[in-house]
């Protein structure tokens, strides 16, 4: 009765009106975490492609070392590839949430395959975000006629993680602006028909970062523009990283990316739309180690018994199991800010961190219930703890994702928003 008296008469008269609609609507809670009927089908359809077509060939590449792009090709003609650029430019228009449904399913295959997608979506970020009519029907355009890929180059061999200290640079002279510098680890950059460039124009060393840079497009054909050689990495092997050096590079002022000193600002605007496909991609990679897992633990025996009935084991595959499906949700949630049109910097670093590090311990949890055979190149889960560990470290390191969080908890409590 205590608490029915803290009730005003409107509020208990919307209390028994909700009592007597139907069970399904009054125990709805407002949340959804189903997919509808359309991203369920995308599910399927990239699952029977990703299992049938990818992963029995993941070993071979990881071999080989060769780009994928006869697969690229036909992951491209199932409309895989490109997923969020609109219909007028020849795109599917799916949403951020269809994308890392697309991207789990492509990484628990291979992540060497998903990575160049998931790259190529980064590097048309900036376009979509800050590119004029022109620049998207031309440049989007040359990925949907056909496959192709394209590259976000930011990275420079002095900096990663700390954008803010790029040093490569572009001069405006009349129509034209001359680039010069080096990128390094650069996805995509040895296949790449564009690429986007972050340079510093303002040549005043005390200028901040978010003022002094500048995006621009940059094709690889230009005089000027030297790609270097294949990267041999320790994982996602097929992926193409390499370095790119640029001596002086004419950039037509058409090729500007919204207007001089928003580089800076487009950058991390891209860094925001595409950390939730890192996230939904090392979730991928996490399902794939515990599924590897368990199978083994079922057929593997010591002691007259299948290992998975071993309780040090099974507890093995629990932690797994309950790590992935927190990191799926918050790579969900993620996407959902970004559908929505929230700002995502905070939920999409907790996803983009979280779950890089889950796909490591999952991975080594993998080996570790393999034992020996863990670490033969025989079987799967070797390579997928190479592949895992590069979650942590590319599209910002997961330290420099707890920089970001952390900074955003400090923020909201001297606000007085705690």
């Amino acid at each position: 009765m205590a608490l029915l008296k803290a009730f005003s008469r409107s509020q208990l008269t919307l209390l028994r009106t909700s009592l007597q609609l139907s069970p399904a609507v009054r125990n709805s809670s407002g949340l959804c975490f189903d997919f509808s009927d359309e991203q369920k089908e995308i599910q399927a359809m990239c699952r029977k492609f990703a299992r049938e077509q990818v992963l029995p060939r993941a070993a071979e590449y990881d071999r080989t070392m060769e780009y994928p792009w006869d697969l690229l090709k036909k992951g491209w003609e199932l409309g895989l590839l490109n997923s969020h650029i609109p219909v007028k430019y020849g795109g599917p228009g799916l949403t951020s949430m269809e994308e890392n449904i697309i991207c789990e399913e492509l990484a628990y295959a291979c992540t060497g395959y998903s990575t160049p997608i998931t790259a190529s979506s980064l590097g048309q970020m900036p376009v979509l975000l800050a590119g004029n009519e022109d620049q998207k029907k031309k440049y989007l355009g040359m990925l949907t006629e056909e496959c192709q890929m394209c590259a976000f180059c930011v990275t420079e061999p002095g900096c990663g993680s700390d954008v803010a200290a790029v040093t490569t640079r572009a001069v405006k002279k009349g129509d034209e602006y001359i680039l010069n510098g080096q990128k390094m680890w650069i996805t995509n950059i040895g296949h790449a028909k564009w690429f986007f460039v972050l340079a510093r124009t303002n040549p005043d060393p005390k200028s901040t970062a978010s003022g002094s840079m500048t995006g621009f497009i940059v094709e690889p054909d230009w005089p000027g523009v030297n790609i270097g050689r294949k990267e041999i990495n320790m994982g996602q092997r097929c992926s193409d990283t390499r370095g790119v050096t640029f001596e002086d590079v004419r950039i037509p002022k058409e090729n500007v990316l919204g207007s001089e000193g928003q580089g800076f600002k487009i950058a991390m605007g891209s860094f925001d739309q595409t950390r939730p496909t890192v996230a939904s991609g090392a979730v991928g990679l996490a399902q794939r180690a515990l599924d590897e897992a368990t199978k083994y633990a079922l057929e593997r025996k010591t002691f007259g018994v299948p290992i998975a009935e071993h309780q040090a084991v099974s507890f093995i595959l629990a932690d797994m199991a309950i790590e992935i499906e927190a990191a799926r949700l918050l790579w969900m949630k993620s996407a959902y800010e970004i559908v929505k049109g929230a700002p995502n910097t905070y939920c999409s670093s907790i996803a983009k961190a979280f779950s890089s590090d889950v796909a490591n311990r999952a991975a080594t949890n993998a080996v570790q219930v393999f034992g020996g055979a863990g670490f033969n190149t025989e079987y799967p889960v070797e390579k997928l703890m190479r592949d895992a560990k590069i979650y942590q470290i590319y599209e910002g390191t997961s330290q420099i994702q707890r920089v970001i969080i952390a900074r955003h908890v400090l923020q909201k409590a001297k606000r007085g928003l705690l």
